[in-house]
């Protein structure tokens, strides 16, 4: 058999004007699977994002040399068969396909190792249909690009969740549970899906209030030191609770406790649709309940399928 000569694209040799429309007419040429191997003189990566931005998740990039006098990238498009990725998967490179798997009642953070095909095959739901949604999210050109999550290291990812989902965590969950109570106490006795709603609440509450100092004093201070150790190439010390695997377990299993609590608040509330007998504390208190919701499940997201893969991952190198 004939190996198949390797397909380059050395872009010194184009004028500036020349080179982004040329390697997108060079991968458009390809067939799913085959590849064009990119010979640059800096960093291409503006090009990763103007191609994510415009053509969506249908390639895969994976850098052979980087600097300090030449970078080499493979582009490799992908085929039909490598649509069973994960809900987590496909939000994590993407986070604006959270929208649509929120649209539908798909769990992208706690139920985030469920496919697109098991997960709707679970709700009954079309997935010919969603999976066209989600293709759609591939070919429109936003003005502003998701952040790459993926992307970061995970002791920056760390401090970001902290201060904006943990911060926002401990905003909200105050005036939500007061909000809940007072809901219940005046509207509860015709609409006694209040009083559970309450309940919920106040349990979602103690669960994050004790949740979110153990990720703060516990894991991610570990997760910082798996980086640091990595970086540095220095062994780490074993610490008290064995590996990051354990604290990791007990996390993702309080957030299936939380992100189940919330998907029985949306249940009973029918998706949050309002009573006309809605006062304005009514009101305001599903429209904080739907807000919380959505950055739970981002918050989620962000640790069960990006931060906590990368740490293990981290771990398991350190140990080999």
């Amino acid at each position: 058999m004939i190996a198949q000569a390797e397909n380059i694209l050395d872009v010194t040799t184009l004028i500036p004007r020349e080179k982004h429309p040329t390697i997108f007419k060079r991968f458009e040429e390809l067939k799913p699977g085959e590849s064009l191997t990119i010979h640059n003189d800096h960093d291409p990566k503006p090009l990763y994002y103007q191609m994510l931005g415009e053509l969506g998740n249908v390639f895969s990039w994976e850098y052979t040399e980087q600097g300090p006098e030449w970078w080499k990238v493979v582009l490799t498009k992908r085929g039909a068969e490598e649509n069973d990725e994960t809900l987590g998967e496909i939000a994590a490179k993407d986070i604006r396909k959270a929208q649509i798997f929120r649209k539908y009642g798909l769990d992208f953070c706690c139920g985030g190792k469920k496919t697109v095909k098991e997960a709707c095959a679970e709700k009954g739901l079309d997935v010919t249909k969603i999976e066209q949604e989600l293709k759609q999210t591939d070919r429109n050109v936003v003005a502003a690009r998701p952040l790459p999550y993926n992307e970061w290291d995970p002791a920056f990812l760390a401090d970001y969740i902290v201060n904006t989902h943990h911060t926002y965590v401990r905003q909200m969950l105050p005036d939500i549970s007061a909000y809940a109570l007072k809901v219940a106490r005046v509207h509860g006795g015709h609409h006694p899906e209040l009083i559970q709603i309450n309940g919920l609440v106040e349990s979602i509450k103690q669960e994050l209030e004790g949740h979110l100092p153990k990720e703060e004093n516990i894991l991610f201070p570990y997760i910082k030191k798996l980086v640091q150790a990595k970086n540095s190439n220095q062994p780490l010390e074993k610490p008290h609770f064995g590996t990051v695997e354990n604290p990791v377990k007990m996390m993702e299993m309080e957030h299936e406790n939380a992100g189940h609590a919330l998907e029985k608040i949306r249940e009973l509330s029918n998706n949050y649709s309002l009573p006309e007998d809605a006062c304005g504390s009514y009101r305001l208190l599903f429209k904080m309940l739907e807000e919380f919701e959505s950055d739970l499940h981002i918050h989620i997201h962000l640790e069960n399928n990006i931060l906590f893969p990368k740490a293990l991952e981290i771990e398991k190198q350190l140990r080999s």
